[in-house]
């Protein structure tokens, strides 16, 4: 998976976890990400460590990690040699360019599968705040860790206030 997912591998993990071997499903896979967000470190390997420790435990969170970022660091140690080496090529700037639009193309493919739960629940509610959350990051440029400050306990606050007026 790792090897296959240069520029991402959350959208190899979520079609392999979710859609191919059914490890869990969309609802877990997102939950089990959002967490990894507020873990030290990149997303998707505390997901691998999370994933690997939920299934074998502490050897299980090491042989993911291990699976996930060695074959990569091995590779990209070999590919900065080369690129120190002959980086100056035009023809190579434009295929690296190219790798980094498709890159982003997977990415925004990933987004909208992980929104397929919201969507498909009718969450409005949760829908509105990822809208809003989008907005304030990515358009407006306000720092990350301000909005999430903002976002998370707005985004709770509501959801039990939601949920308790349903079960009254």
């Amino acid at each position: 998976m790792s090897l296959a997912g240069f520029g991402g591998v959350l959208v190899w993990a979520r079609r392999s976890i979710v859609d191919q071997h059914r490890w869990m499903t969309a609802e877990e896979f997102n939950e089990t990400f959002a967490l990894c967000h507020f873990l030290p470190g990149p997303n998707i390997v505390n997901l691998s460590v999370v994933f690997g420790s939920r299934f074998r435990g502490v050897a299980g969170g090491i042989a993911a990690f291990a699976g996930l970022v060695g074959p990569p660091v091995v590779i990209s140690i070999v590919l900065a040699a080369l690129y120190a080496r002959y980086g100056e090529i035009d023809a190579l700037r434009r295929i690296l360019a190219g790798v980094s639009c498709a890159a982003v193309g997977l990415l925004i493919a990933v987004v909208f599968k992980m929104m397929t739960p919201l969507v498909s629940k009718r969450d409005a509610v949760g829908l509105l705040i990822m809208a809003a959350v989008f907005v304030a990051i990515g358009l407006l440029r306000w720092p990350l860790q301000s909005v999430l400050l903002a976002a998370i306990p707005l985004s709770l606050g509501i959801t039990v206030f939601v949920r308790r007026r349903v079960n009254a």
